[in-house]
């Protein structure tokens, strides 16, 4: 129970991580507009948690119609007063579904009006990660759809659901004018930086505290998510100074962030070196998966697509090969059931299109009706004036 309680603090503290990791890659004019979209998702995703969403996402048989969707018995969390070991879950677990909506608000940084921001998180929210996170956990693995995949601690229900999520949001949003032809760097690396630090320490609740105990395969989960975040890391450094001639910071943290991400699902099922092969190939296949946006001309504004989705692939197909039911879960192709491997295709295939297509059609209702992007004057002004009334710096 106290380890419980301290992960879900852990977690909850990623969120304004996730804003500074983010807010320091925008633009000055837009960082306050960052911090706000990922705050906001702590303020209304728990309230929807608590009334119905931890009901329909967490609740059910399993069967029949319990393989698509929860039920509604524990709306309000009714019959949960005073069992503390439910209301730690549903604390725990409401943290995983605030911060996935919040991995979204990369993709669309500079244009979204927050208005559109503030219907779509909770939307997507209810149509797409309740079932999601109910199929993955739940749901499918009492039905012939893929009884055997498995996900520690969220790589398909959360990072993979978040980056292709974000794929469908940025192809009805558009592009940022002037991209790609207009540099955009940075506005400040130490904001990264710190929010990177920031994330690394908070992924040590998210994945460990996924074994809901404070023991052997919560240990194993927190050695292997500072492995494969260093391996991660170093990967990245070495790519870049490779084919750059030089490493960066921004580089460094985006290479932790992709190896978070590849280990997450794997954490508490794999063990020995495994951590430092999902750190290195996710982190390269990242690299190379962001240049895609400039090939196919989709603005993933903060490359979301390329690291939460491509790393979420990755360490979920890898996931099939080093599974070692030892340490937890079942065996994989490396320790004798090849099977897992399709397992393991089969459910991030299916999260893809099914959340692609819902995605898609969230962004484009809310488009048609309310209008997602903002104004070009908005636009070329800022965000944190024109949707705030604020400025991040004053002289």
């Amino acid at each position: 129970m106290a380890w419980m309680l301290i992960s879900t603090a852990l977690v909850v503290f990623m969120v304004p991580g996730l804003a500074l990791f983010y807010g320091g890659m925008v633009r000055s004019r837009n960082v306050l507009n960052m911090l706000s979209m990922n705050t906001y998702c702590l303020g209304i995703v728990p309230l929807l948690w608590v009334v119905f969403t931890y009901s329909l996402g967490n609740n059910g048989s399993g069967t029949g119609l319990g393989s698509v969707i929860g039920n509604l018995d524990l709306v309000g969390l009714k019959g949960l007063t005073g069992d503390a070991e439910s209301l730690i879950g549903v604390a725990f677990l409401m943290t995983f579904a605030a911060i996935t909506p919040a991995l979204i608000s990369g993709a669309v940084a500079d244009r979204m009006k927050f208005s559109a921001w503030a219907v779509f998180v909770p939307v997507w929210s209810i149509l797409v990660y309740t079932p999601v996170t109910y199929w993955v956990y739940t749901g499918w693995h009492h039905t012939k759809l893929d009884p055997a995949a498995i996900d520690f601690a969220g790589g398909t229900a959360i990072h993979i659901n978040a980056g292709i999520a974000s794929l469908a949001v940025v192809l009805v949003l558009g592009k940022r004018a002037g991209w790609p032809q207009t540099a955009m760097p940075p506005h400040n690396l130490v904001y990264v930086m710190l929010g990177a630090g920031t994330l690394w320490f908070g992924w040590f609740g998210f994945n460990a505290g996924s074994a809901f105990a404070a023991n052997g395969q919560a240990v194993q989960a927190l050695l292997n998510t500072f492995v494969a975040a260093s391996a991660g890391m170093i990967a990245w450094l070495t790519v870049e100074r490779l084919r750059d001639g030089h490493a960066t910071t921004l580089g460094a943290a985006s290479g932790i962030v992709a190896g978070l991400v590849a280990i997450t699902p794997a954490a508490g099922y794999v063990g020995g070196l495994s951590p430092i092969i999902f750190g290195f190939v996710a982190s390269v296949c990242c690299y190379f998966a962001i240049q895609l946006k400039t090939k196919y001309g989709y603005d993933d504004s903060l490359d979301v697509v390329g690291i939460h989705m491509v790393g979420g692939i990755v360490g979920g197909i890898l996931l099939g090969f080093f599974a070692d039911a030892r340490i937890g879960g079942t065996d994989g192709l490396f320790f004798g059931d090849g099977g897992l491997v399709v397992s393991q295709a089969i459910a991030i295939g299916s999260v893809l299109v099914f959340s692609f297509v819902v995605t898609f059609a969230i962004a484009k209702v809310l488009d048609a009706t309310m209008g997602l992007r903002v104004s070009s004057d908005d636009e070329r002004i800022g965000l944190d004036l024109t949707q705030h009334a604020e400025a991040a710096y004053v002289d």
